[in-house]
């Protein structure tokens, strides 16, 4: 774990950790599924048993065929989901589940090094233009759709780089960032036109932005954090963790020195127990912190699946992520009842309470209140919507009680040819749901500029609530 930490690689390389061989073992445990029911748990609908079977049989090619004919990016899922196909799995009644997300990665590792990943330029030009805004998951997926299809695509992206989260939330130890750019030159070889630094709305009016372009597709995701507006949250060192992380990655691109919030020789605490908790962890242990801890006002989760809680339902256990093997304590079914600070107004301690689920809230535990270390404190606890403000409040797009922009069962909001696609209309979610929903938009997009379409469509508006 001590050379894990000196550098900002990703934990798991490949064939180092999981070579050919096994992964060939793991494709050939995929039983021949009456019901797959793995598709069940994929948004994308990947062909996994057939790349299983071809991986079985060596045909390393044909298997990126495969893989890609459902999902653009495999290279980012493989590495990123947390695999609800995996829980789906039938071996997972009884056995443990095929390891899908590491033969997958398998698969786009190899055909990237054999040179099979290629730009796919559109034999056809339609002579039509879309503005996709924001450049993570779904807003990629939709754009390399949109291409291929022959439309004129122009991401925006207000970032100084393209990728939006992918770029600056998701940290390097889990996805280095040549897996995102060498898919980028993938993209600019098929025609897809990047712009950074552009905060659409500011220094792209709406007016020009609809005089411009043909269609509009909405995939600024859900930025708005979950902040925790209790006694002390002024005092310094207290940090929404999307502030946080994105400066740790600037460090590693070369931008920065040294991150402005360091928890380097620091007792840092993270509120919050989900993915975004788990890269903070990793992430200030690289820096060097004193001590990590990571609090949860839910319940710790069973080790195994819970009578309630059968295959093929997501399984809703305890899980270990390559950050937690790092070291670190977690706490659950406390919350935070306020912020200590030292003389100097920096935050020094957290009182926390143990909590117990009542008629469905959360209600303290009387004699349980204690403090805990803590000059630097992360807020991770998950975020509440798309910002409203700039570019969806002078569009007049409308946005429901939950924060997400509204859109009909053609993925378009309230404003003609402006469609929206991933968490900027779903809320918080997946990356698997992410790209599913930026095809989908980018079918209905190129069926609204065209008057039909070719491209899948994996998911619709109307039957992913049921998902």
């Amino acid at each position: 774990m001590e050379l894990r930490l000196q550098d900002w690689q990703e934990v798991y390389q490949g064939k180092d950790a999981f070579g050919p061989e096994q992964v060939r073992t793991q494709a050939a445990r995929c039983m021949d599924c009456g019901i797959p029911f793995c598709h069940h748990g994929c948004p994308l609908g990947n062909l996994i048993p057939e790349w299983n079977d071809l991986v079985r049989r060596d045909d390393w090619r044909e298997a990126i065929e495969r893989l890609h004919a459902t999902n653009n990016f495999p290279e980012f899922t493989g590495r990123l989901c947390p695999a609800p196909c995996e829980g789906a799995c039938v071996l997972n009644i009884s056995d443990d589940a095929v390891t899908i997300k590491q033969v997958e990665v398998e698969i786009i590792d190899r055909a990237f090094e054999q040179g099979w990943v290629n730009p796919q330029p559109p034999q056809v030009v339609s002579g039509r233009s879309v503005a996709v805004v924001g450049s993570g998951p779904s807003g990629l997926a939709a754009a390399q759709q949109l291409t291929r299809a022959g439309h004129q695509v122009t991401v925006f992206e207000r970032a100084d780089r393209i990728g939006g989260l992918l770029r600056y939330g998701i940290p390097e130890f889990k996805m280095e960032k040549r897996q995102l750019d060498r898919r980028l030159d993938q993209m600019r070889g098929e025609g897809t036109r990047f712009v950074d630094g552009c905060d659409v709305g500011v220094d792209l009016g709406v007016e020009e932005l609809r005089a411009t372009y043909d269609a509009v597709v909405l995939a600024c995701g859900a930025t708005v954090a979950r902040d925790l507006l209790i006694r002390g949250r002024e005092y310094e060192g207290i940090h929404l963790a999307m502030d946080y992380l994105p400066l740790a990655n600037r460090v590693v691109n070369g931008d920065l020195s040294r991150s402005p919030i360091s928890a380097d020789g620091r007792h840092v605490v993270i509120v919050g127990g989900g993915d975004t908790g788990a890269d903070c962890l990793g992430t200030a242990h690289r820096q060097g912190a004193a001590s990590v801890t990571q609090i949860e006002i839910m319940p710790a989760p069973p080790e195994a699946r819970a009578q309630a809680n059968p295959w093929p339902t997501w399984p809703l256990i305890l899980r270990t992520t390559s950050a937690h093997e790092e070291g670190g304590e977690r706490s659950f079914a406390v919350e935070t009842e306020r912020f200590l600070a030292d003389d100097n107004g920096r935050v020094r301690a957290l009182v926390l309470r143990e909590v117990a689920m009542h008629g469905g809230r959360f209600t303290p535990v009387e004699g349980t209140a204690r403090e805990i270390a803590a000059d630097l404190v992360l807020l991770a606890m998950g975020f509440t919507g798309v910002q409203r403000t700039g570019l969806l409040e002078t569009l007049g797009v409308d946005i429901d009680g939950r924060g997400n922009v509204v859109r009909d069962h053609d993925w378009q909001s309230t404003v003609p040819g402006v469609f929206v696609a991933g968490d900027a209309g779903r809320g918080q979610s997946l990356i698997v749901w992410a790209i599913a929903e930026g095809r989908a938009a980018a079918a209905a997009v190129d069926g609204f500029l065209t008057g039909t379409s070719m491209l899948p469509r994996p998911v619709s508006p109307t039957t992913m609530a049921l998902r």
